[in-house]
């Protein structure tokens, strides 16, 4: 039994409107998962999201929050559950990526990647704890649950691109070493690092095809395979308080600059 005697369990994932978001929704909901469908901007998506997790025959719905809002970021869970019931697993896919550098770094872009990418996860994983926590005191004995954080191969493979960014992802790969201590043994605490998946305005197609292949195993991640790390950290209940790297062995290799500007 992975997470509680329920037949059913409920996996919040954030940004689940759009990229490795909807794809870790659809994967979980097709294993059996209902699916609590988090969106800031992406409406039509989310929408779209939990109507193709209902197609596959489980509860779903969706759940704006601007989660760079504390007070938004600490009523999502409680929301959720009025909604959907209990909650064994929290998915904190949802990320802001804005470039930055040395030269161009300020107070207010770190801030602001600091508090989507950094403290709205650690909140939303508190929440989940107060939730199990409450659970057991209900007599529930056997309530666990499990965060997992996407993070990014480049916290091992660094370049001086995205400074912003990636510190406040490297904080947050430190806060899930922190949070698996703090919230045992009601909470696992688990990272999956991707490498490059999915392109974007920066990439052409070609150059992201081509950028793809530039790991040990001539290709980097893709959806599916991060979708599939993430159900395994969720139902693996021996797992915590470390990260996954699912990028195809890039972080191995030395690369000078971020792939988008390649």
């Amino acid at each position: 039994m992975a997470v509680s005697e329920r037949s059913t369990r409920c996996a919040l994932v954030t940004g689940a409107g759009r990229r490795l978001g909807r794809e870790t929704a659809l994967a979980l909901a097709k294993a059996g998962w209902d699916v609590a469908v988090h969106f800031n901007r992406s409406v039509e998506g989310a929408h779209a999201t939990v109507a193709e997790c209902q197609a596959l025959g489980v509860r779903s719905a969706a759940f704006a929050a601007d989660l760079a809002d504390e007070a938004a970021a600490n009523a999502l869970l409680p929301t959720i559950t009025q909604a959907l019931g209990p909650v064994d697993a929290v998915v904190n896919s949802a990320s802001l990526f804005e470039h930055d550098s040395a030269e161009s770094f300020s107070y207010a872009l770190m801030e602001k990647h600091w508090r989507s990418n950094t403290a709205a996860p650690i909140a939303l994983a508190r929440a989940l704890h107060q939730h199990i926590r409450q659970r057991r005191d209900s007599g529930e004995a056997v309530a666990e649950g499990v965060v997992v954080n996407l993070l990014d191969q480049k916290l091992w493979n660094q370049n001086p691109d995205f400074m912003s960014y990636t510190l406040s992802k490297a904080a947050l790969e430190a806060a899930g070493t922190m949070l698996a201590l703090a919230l045992a043994p009601l909470v696992r605490v688990v990272g999956v690092a991707p490498g490059l998946t999915l392109t974007s305005h920066m990439l052409s197609d070609e150059r992201f095809a081509q950028l793809h292949q530039l790991s040990p195993l001539g290709r980097s991640s893709s959806p599916g395979d991060v979708a599939a790390t993430v159900h395994f950290a969720l139902e693996n209940r021996s797992i915590t308080g470390t990260t996954l790297l699912v990028d195809g062995g890039q972080h191995l290799q030395r690369f000078e600059r971020d792939f988008s500007l390649m």
